[in-house]
């Protein structure tokens, strides 16, 4: 496969087993191509440390995992890893939830809000791309509509790059500004 991600936002689109999540794997370091290369602005990521590229390319994994604690636990933990300190309240607005979210237990959280508190997580890191894992999978139509409207929004404040993995089209079309389609490990079409 040769593909070039773009800054913005683009849709890896394709059936269940096409290589969509393997893929976001290799971007950052969670699994290593048998063979070629992936570059990060030109770098190999290989010759990156994985902690490093995973604060630039963060994963939003399909079903949420939120650590045990608060929401503003979970928020803060990444960059307290690298000795930052950050204010859980604007990565949670940027995700669509309020700052009175902070002190609530995200275990006890619905599947909607847990999956925003992992998008918040990610967001703290304020990395240059989200990879986003089928980020609506587990979610209601209404629960769904509402987390796109604020990846969408997300684009516009934030400039964060996304590769969001999808099964759906329609949410390729309405998510990103290009779609790559994924059929057996290799793009199809």
């Amino acid at each position: 496969m040769d593909l070039t991600l773009e800054p913005g936002a683009t849709a890896l689109l394709g059936p269940s087993g096409a290589g969509k999540s393997t893929l976001l794997r290799l971007l950052n370091r969670l699994a290593d191509p048998d063979s070629g290369a992936i570059s990060l602005h030109g770098e190999d990521v290989r010759s990156l440390d994985p902690r490093a590229l995973r604060r630039r390319a963060c994963l939003v994994p399909q079903l949420p995992s939120p650590l045990p604690g608060t929401v503003a636990y979970n928020v803060r933990f990444g960059p307290s890893l690298v000795g930052r300190s950050v204010d859980p309240t604007r990565p949670l607005e940027l995700a669509g939830l309020s700052s009175a979210y902070a002190e609530r237990e995200a275990s006890r959280l619905s599947v909607g809000e847990q999956q925003r508190v992992m998008l918040a997580r990610a967001l703290a890191l304020e990395p240059e791309v989200l990879l986003l894992d089928e980020p609506t999978s587990a979610l209601d139509e209404h629960t769904r509509a509402g987390v796109e409207a604020t990846l969408a929004e997300l684009a516009l404040r934030t400039g964060v790059s996304m590769v969001v993995v999808t099964h759906d089209r329609g949410q390729a079309n309405r998510l990103a500004t290009r779609t790559v389609n994924l059929r057996d490990g290799r793009i199809d079409g």
